[in-house]
């Protein structure tokens, strides 16, 4: 693929997390993945990507310190395809337990809750996918396939998750609403697998 055919991938840069780690992956599997800030470049971009890792309050209001919340509002509404990864994901939703009082972007209903009472948290491991319908993301990488989590929270269950992990129960892990899809485990460190779903990504890019 030449850079001239690598569809342009805005990764969300508020300052905090896997960043770099995010935005590298993307551009192994074909991306021209920039991060940045610029509203310019993500309001050109064929997808964006809201990665995150540690706190749910501290991502959020880095992002609205960095004054990405209301770009972040518009490239979920703008039916570009659009990737939240782990913290990233929970952002999406309204609210977290782990950060009472703290608004989420609302993207997607519901709360964030902790992980049930019985298992270690975080869940810091590989565990298997386990999809509960088809979707484009999963294609190429074979039947519960492996991904890296790293997480003591996650999303409600609802008719938006797509497919769930085992963890003292089934624990959503990759959501989908329209053209936004979100996961809660690492893809940039899941090896092959990862990798695989960050290429679906890029391969249904318009453009």
């Amino acid at each position: 693929m030449s850079a001239t055919d690598r569809p342009l991938v805005a990764v969300l840069d508020y300052g905090i997390g896997n960043l770099r780690s995010a935005t590298k992956a993307l551009e192994r599997v074909g991306a021209d993945a920039r991060l940045t800030a610029d509203p310019e470049v993500i309001g050109a971009a064929a997808g964006v990507v809201l990665p995150g890792v540690g706190a749910f309050g501290r991502c959020m209001e880095a992002l609205r310190a960095a004054g990405l919340e209301p770009v972040a509002k518009d490239a979920a509404a703008s039916g570009r395809p659009f990737l939240g990864i782990c913290i990233g994901m929970q952002m999406l939703f309204e609210a977290s337990e782990e950060s009472p009082g703290v608004a989420g972007l609302g993207v997607l209903p519901g709360t964030v809750r902790l992980l049930p009472d019985g298992v270690k948290r975080p869940q810091m491991q590989w565990n298997r996918l386990h999809a509960r319908r088809p979707h484009a993301l999963l294609e190429g990488m074979g039947e519960d396939p492996w991904m890296y989590f790293v997480h003591s929270y996650a999303p409600e269950d609802g008719a938006q998750v797509v497919a769930t992990c085992d963890y003292g129960g089934e624990v959503a892990a990759l959501v989908k609403q329209a053209n936004v899809v979100a996961a809660q485990f690492h893809p940039e460190k899941s090896g092959v697998n990862g990798l695989q779903l960050l290429r679906n990504f890029v391969a249904g890019l318009a453009g």
